[in-house]
Order: C-alpha cells, then sequence, then structure tokens
C-alpha cells in the first residue's frame, strides 16, 4: 500500500471476487499440476550442484573449481528477493515462474555444453545466471500455492505438507538421480535431463490457475522495505530468524553423519542410511503434515517445532547407537517437515497480500544461505571433535526457540503493535472466513 493512505491496524484486506472464483475452484487437478511442477523445478535445483562438481571432476579439473563452480549455482539465491518484486506486480505471475524455470534450464544446459570448449568463466557466468532464478523456482512457486489451495485452514496447510514433500524429493531424488545418470552415461547428460526437467515444469506452471497481481507499482514496496516489514512485523521476524537458525542446524547432520560413523564402528558407507533415514523422515513428516494438518496457529506452531528439531538434535547427540542414531536422524526429518510446514503456513497467514511473493523468496533465500553456511561450519569445526558441531547447532537452535517464546510476552509488544500500523495491511489469507485467523500477536 502506498505510505499516503496507511490502513487501520489489522484490517485484512478482501479477497477480490475474481480471485474467490479461482481459489473456490481450486481442487485435486490444480494442486496435482503444482506438485508436478514445484518437484520437476526443485529437483533441478537440488541437483545441478552435484551435476556440476562431477562433471568438473569428469574432465580432470581441480577440486577448486569444481566447488567454485557449483557455488556458482548456489550463492545467487541471495540475490532472489531483489528479482522475486516481479512476482507481485506481474499480471500473470504463472508466466513470471514460467520464464524463470526455462532460463535456469538454458543457461544450464548452455553452461554444461560449453564448459569443455571455453574458458571457466564463461561457464560460471551462465551457472550464475541460472542460480539467480533458483528463488523464484523454491520460495517464488511456494508464493503461488495459497491461492491453488482452496479456501480454509486445513486445506491450506495440508496444501503446505505437499510442498514440503516436493522440497524433499527435490533435495534427495535430485542428486540421486544425477548420480545414477553420471555412472551411466555422463555428468553433462545427467546435467542436460535436469535442465529439460526445468523445461517442463514451465509448461506445467502455465496450467496452473491464474490469479490477479496484488498490486501494481507504488502499492508493490522494494526489497528492502520488504525486509524492514519483516524486520519490524513480530510473526514475520520469529519465522525468519527460526527458519534461519534451524537450516542453518540441521545443515550439519550430513557432515557430522559421516564423522560419526567410525564412533558406532560402522562402515563410512552407513553415512548414507543416516542421511537416507533423514530424508525419508522428512517425507513421513510432510506425509503426518497432509493427513493431520495443525490448527494451531501458526507464530506459536513455529516455536513449538522449532525446539522440537532441537530436542532431535540432541537425541542424535546422546546415541550410543548405530540403530539408535538412524532412529534419531529420522525423528529429526520429521520435526523439520513440521517445521517447515509451520513456516511456510506462517509466511502465507502473517505476510501483507502485496509483498507476499517477495516474503516467501527473502526467507527462503536465507535459509539456503544458512544451511550452506551450517555445512562449512560443521565441516570447519568436525575436526576438533564428532560432537562439537551437534552441541553448538543444538544449542542455537534452543536458543532461538527459547528468544521466540520469550518475544512474543515481551511487555514492548504494544509498541510493535504500533510500529505494524505504519506498515501494509495483513495478509488476506485464502483460508477465507471458513477458518479466518484473528489478528496476528503484534509482539
Amino acid at each position: 500500500m502506498s505510505r499516503s493512505s496507511p490502513p487501520s491496524p489489522g484490517k485484512r484486506t478482501a479477497i477480490p471476487r475474481s480471485t474467490e472464483k479461482n481459489t473456490s475452484s481450486a481442487g485435486r487437478g490444480p494442486l496435482a499440476r503444482y506438485v508436478i511442477a514445484a518437484t520437476l523445478a526443485r529437483t533441478s535445483d537440488g541437483g545441478a550442484v552435484v551435476a556440476i562438481v562431477l562433471m568438473v571432476n569428469a574432465g580432470g579439473g581441480s577440486s577448486w573449481l569444481a566447488g567454485a563452480l557449483g557455488a556458482c549455482i548456489t550463492a545467487p539465491h541471495l540475490l532472489g528477493p531483489f528479482v522475486a518484486r516481479r512476482l507481485d506486480t506481474a499480471r500473470d505471475g504463472r508466466t513470471v515462474i514460467a520464464v524463470a524455470s526455462l532460463a535456469h534450464g538454458t543457461a544450464l544446459a548452455a553452461g554444461v555444453l560449453l564448459h569443455p570448449h571455453t574458458h571457466p568463466a564463461v561457464t560460471a557466468a551462465l551457472l550464475i545466471a541460472s542460480g539467480l532464478f533458483g528463488p523464484l523456482l523454491t520460495g517464488g512457486i511456494s508464493s503461488r500455492l495459497p491461492a491453488i489451495a482452496g479456501h480454509g485452514q486445513r486445506r491450506q496447510r495440508r496444501a503446505q505438507g505437499w510442498d514440503v514433500a516436493t522440497y524433499g524429493i527435490g533435495g534427495t531424488v535430485g542428486p540421486t538421480l544425477v548420480a545414477a545418470l553420471s555412472a551411466w552415461a555422463s555428468p553433462t547428460t545427467a546435467a542436460l535431463v535436469l535442465a529439460a526437467g526445468c523445461f517442463v515444469a514451465a509448461a506445467v506452471i502455465r496450467l496452473l490457475p491464474r490469479t490477479p497481481a496484488p498490486g501494481v507499482g507504488e502499492e508493490v514496496p522494494r526489497p528492502v522495505r520488504t525486509l524492514i516489514t519483516i524486520v519490524t512485523s513480530g510473526p514475520l521476524r520469529r519465522t525468519l530468524y527460526l527458519t534461519v537458525t534451524v537450516a542453518f542446524s540441521v545443515a550439519a547432520l550430513p557432515v557430522t553423519a559421516v564423522s560419526s560413523t567410525h564412533t558406532f564402528g560402522v562402515d563410512a558407507a552407513a553415512a548414507g542410511i543416516l542421511t537416507a533415514a533423514y530424508g525419508l523422515g522428512n517425507l513421513a513428516g510432510s506425509a503426518g503434515v497432509m493427513i493431520r494438518p495443525s490448527r494451531t496457529e501458526a507464530d506459536r506452531l513455529t516455536t513449538r517445532l522449532a525446539t522440537a528439531v532441537a530436542v532431535t538434535l540432541l537425541l542424535i547427540t546422546l546415541t550410543p547407537s548405530f540403530p539408535l542414531a538412524v532412529a534419531a536422524y529420522a525423528a529429526a526429518g520429521i520435526a523439520n517437515a513440521y517445521f517447515f510446514a509451520a513456516t511456510l503456513a506462517a509466511r502465507n497467514e502473517y505476510a501483507p497480500d502485496n509483498a507476499r511473493a517477495q516474503i516467501f523468496v527473502w526467507v527462503g533465500a536465507l535459509k539456503i544461505t544458512a544451511g550452506s553456511a551450517g555445512t562449512a561450519a560443521a565441516g570447519a569445526l568436525i575436526g576438533t571433535s564428532v560432537l562439537l558441531p551437534l552441541l553448538l547447532v543444538t544449542a542455537l537452535a534452543l536458543t532461538s526457540a527459547l528468544l521466540s517464546w520469550a518475544e512474543r510476552r515481551h511487555p514492548r509488544r504494544r509498541r510493535e503493535h504500533h510500529l505494524g500500523a505504519a506498515l501494509p495491511a495483513p495478509a488476506a489469507s485464502p483460508t477465507g472466513s471458513e477458518n479466518r485467523q484473528p489478528s496476528p500477536p503484534r509482539g
């Protein structure tokens, strides 16, 4: 909204009739198409780094070059919020995401095809271009889900369980598919298959229901203003720092899985069982959200589930045997899936209409960055002690959960309520009047 006409505190924008028509007619068909498109796009995004690293190694390149080119795919995610504003202003957001998917796949394919014949700088530039569109395939696609899921909190949260599953599938199937295709054919072939998946995803995205733009021109805040909105809104701020700290914490698990195998007296290859248990737990958790969505207020739910993630990390630290470690890793995957679904619900329910897509991308981009930092930090500390990284990330996750719990009860929350009055109105959640949320806590 423009600053010249600030909304009344707590006022929710009415859903336009055209939107009601689209969302009310949303059924299994649109949601199924969403799941297909999101899975294909996120499989490509999740497997691209592995394909690049394998391609460089297969061509005799150095490990340093492989890591640098892999970072060219992931690092640009941090710039995602600065291209996401187009989603909130476009007359048809499907076109923006479809074009992003095509561009991501095209740049990836061009990078791997040209790599053997050009200077690495050319490949790096193409991979950076590919990575720049990555956030629109993660948080950008997720921002379309509320209008597809239909009315009602239960429908919304069940659909968010499907969304979590697409991330889990993309993060596990992508690297697995790349490894299999690289062994059968070549890493270049694997990367081209990922690019083809992006092209198919673009076509399916165009088949999703159309939703009108939430704002135009000056009604839609700029990226920095959107970040300020997140920071000054209690529920969104808590969603952000809980998402970032939990992502940083669970990113240590693959590193500690490899290093802990000798502690349990098992072969190093058994680390794959631990990471697979975490992945299967994540899928089981997303299925749990689909079957029985929580009705708890999203702000409180994220705090409780962040605490649950911290507890599972502590269990992993304390497990005395390999079978118990497998169970603890699975429990961590389940808890993180529930937590992720809760953060999606919070982004949807507390974000202003005219900045929803940007908020989805801001939180998603910072989450990916935090995950990369968590993996790097665990790798740097694991040489000191196998348990040290897990103990530190457990303390970090628990501290952020306690901070979130205490912040909602801080006496200065009324001051924050008045600050929020100058910000855009809270989102008109597509949950409709059936389960309309009360005004979110401002603390």
